[in-house]
């Protein structure tokens, strides 16, 4: 099998990436190890950034997301009992955030890439990447029971942090940088409505707390919970009393409850790769680094990435210079350092370390005060929450 640009990995990285490509009039091959019905139900992020809507948008996949995604003005924060909003548009010159969850994202990119689009391949498993260096490198891969090979003129890695793609890189060229947090988060979805219009971040004694939506009648909650914890270990009842205890206010603000359809942990770590570029191979998303999600950034990353590497590939086309590309590492990571930064202080903002100081608990709340009575402090949150500029 031949193409242009082949591409590991359907989550909403190689699927944007296939979908832009296409607009390009650049074809390409999608591989997919899991099934459809797994790719379309795999619970990840929820908010957009206005970088990442307008990108959707402008790539034809914008329809149902302005139909049903919900528009987020702000967030609130809340510490000491206290509540505080920030105001995204009053900070940032218009920008807002958009909550749609990546599942969503996901079936309207399938849509459109089984509809319009090349070639997806659903159950095949990307074996190894071979030839980076070369002009012509490829990926073989396994699928309906067989292996078979594509051959490429790029390939771009959005296959995670447990893919193949990264793994092509040689060891004594990669530089990795990451941190692990000593707690995670305890995350549930319920069948209630949620309890505000916007998301909450709450900093307490016993830990972060975030009140979040998938839709007007479906919340996501999380909990601060210490590393390793499983998430049977909590019965629903303890979850709603800890989330009641995390949230309180001091007026009349109260937390509806409902039936809890989910439980996971997710672990919170911060890493980065490296170079992001070896050869002919490119890594996008997960391939390349992660963040806590207390920023929100981790699609949105992947979008900038491979916003980048479309651009820079159609620039080759037009201009028939490589130069953009050649900088594809160095303009990625720029974007992806302030994401990581950004996750980092709100992650360091709002949860308590096991074993903090009274000094350390001092001077979390006095970084919330400052954000809290600041102008110039409330529009560096905003700006980072609602996105840096893809370059």
């Amino acid at each position: 099998m031949r193409t242009t640009v082949g591409i590991i990995g359907a989550g909403p990285a190689g699927l944007l990436l296939a979908r832009l490509l296409r607009n390009a009039g650049i074809d390409s091959v999608v591989l997919e190890s899991h099934d459809r019905t797994y790719v379309e139900r795999r619970q990840r992020a929820g908010i957009l950034e206005q970088g990442t809507a307008d990108v959707l948008r402008a790539a034809g996949a914008g329809e149902r997301m302005d139909r049903e995604g919900l528009r987020h003005d702000g967030i609130e924060l809340r510490f000491e009992r206290e509540r505080h909003r920030v105001d995204f548009p009053a900070r940032t010159g218009g920008s807002s955030v958009l909550v749609y969850a990546q599942t969503e994202v996901c079936k309207d990119l399938i849509a459109l890439q089984l509809k319009e689009g090349g070639p997806l391949l659903f159950g095949a498993e990307a074996l190894a990447v071979e030839g980076a260096r070369s002009d012509r490198p490829l990926v073989r891969f396994r699928h309906e029971g067989r292996e078979d090979v594509l051959d490429c003129d790029y390939v771009v890695g959005c296959d995670g942090f447990w893919g193949v793609a990264r793994k092509a890189v040689p060891a004594g060229l990669s530089r990795v940088f990451e941190r692990t947090y000593p707690f995670g988060w305890l995350g549930i979805l319920a069948d209630v409505a949620p309890s505000h219009d916007e998301l909450v971040y709450a900093r307490h004694e016993r830990g972060f707390a975030l009140l979040s939506m998938r839709s007007p009648a479906v919340s996501r909650l999380y909990l601060q919970v210490p590393e390793g914890t499983e998430a049977g270990a909590w019965a629903d009842g303890e979850i709603w009393d800890e989330l009641e205890r995390r949230f309180e206010t001091g007026d009349d603000w109260r937390l509806e409850r409902g039936p809890v359809t989910s439980k996971s942990v997710t672990p919170m770590r911060s890493y980065v790769h490296e170079p992001m570029r070896y050869g002919r191979l490119f890594l996008a998303g997960d391939a390349a680094h992660i963040v806590p999600p207390t920023g929100a950034k981790g699609l949105n990353l992947a979008v900038g990435d491979v916003v980048t590497f479309a651009r820079a590939l159609e620039h080759l086309g037009d201009t028939g210079s490589a130069e953009r590309l050649d900088a594809y590492s160095e303009t990625c990571l720029r974007r992806v350092w302030q994401a990581e930064r950004f996750s980092y202080d709100m992650t360091t903002l709002l949860h308590r370390a096991p074993g903090a100081s009274p000094f350390e608990d001092r001077i979390q709340l006095a970084r919330l005060r400052r954000v809290a009575t600041s102008r110039a402090a409330e529009t560096d949150l905003a700006e980072g929450y609602t996105g840096f500029p893809l370059e």
